[in-house]
């Protein structure tokens, strides 16, 4: 679990020291960031909420989509989520079914169902049994909050497009590597893989990516 807003991993200098030694493709990545590190904003409802409002679009277009919600909201809450009409959020760029999403999550934690306090003494697929129970939250949501509130050390998002995009570039020339290749590329980075997948992010991307 994170521990305040900003805090990076403790397990963050382990981590890249066996990722050196196992992955020189991995090695020279991280050496081009050496003062930055995956960092947690420790509000488990906002990680989920923008990876909702980040399915199947890129960085930036989320990005814009996420200020215009702050300019709407004043603060993206669950409660300023469940005050917000509808309509304000499809007009913050939001289609009709993640705006559905966003106000199903808000009242998930409004009413009390998710309580994120009670995680510390869950496992990460206890939890994550849990959060897709709710309409909008799939795997690929979980493996973000995993990695981004949670923190956890070895999660690999296969069907994440900028991990995918980051694989083809640095190790197969371009391709499109199939799933079974992916995790292949990956075995030598456990118990370490969200810290490799965060650093083939920031190869591709001139901000680190932050849910």
């Amino acid at each position: 679990m994170s521990s305040g807003p900003g805090t990076s991993p403790r397990y963050w200098p382990q981590a890249i020291a066996k990722l050196r030694a196992a992955d020189p493709v991995l090695a020279t990545i991280i050496a081009s960031y050496p003062d930055e590190s995956l960092v947690s904003r420790d509000d488990a409802f906002g990680t989920l909420a923008r990876a909702i409002v980040g399915q199947q679009i890129s960085i930036k277009a989320a990005a814009t989509v996420w200020e215009k919600l702050t300019r709407e909201l004043g603060e993206v809450t669950y409660d300023s989520v469940v005050r917000a009409r509808a309509n304000a959020l499809r007009d913050c760029g939001l289609s009709q079914r993640k705006a559905a999403y966003l106000h199903g999550l808000a009242d998930r934690f409004y009413d009390g169902t998710l309580e994120p306090h009670t995680w510390h003494s869950a496992d990460d697929e206890a939890i994550a049994t849990q959060l897709m129970a709710i309409k909008g939250i799939g795997r690929w949501t979980v493996e973000m909050f995993q990695i981004f509130h949670l923190m956890s050390p070895d999660v690999l998002p296969v069907a994440d497009i900028g991990l995918r995009k980051a694989i083809g570039h640095h190790y197969a020339g371009g391709e499109t590597l199939a799933n079974a290749d992916i995790a292949a590329i990956a075995a030598p980075w456990r118990p370490w893989r969200s810290v490799a997948t965060w650093y083939l992010w920031r190869s591709l991307d001139p901000i680190p990516v932050a849910y």
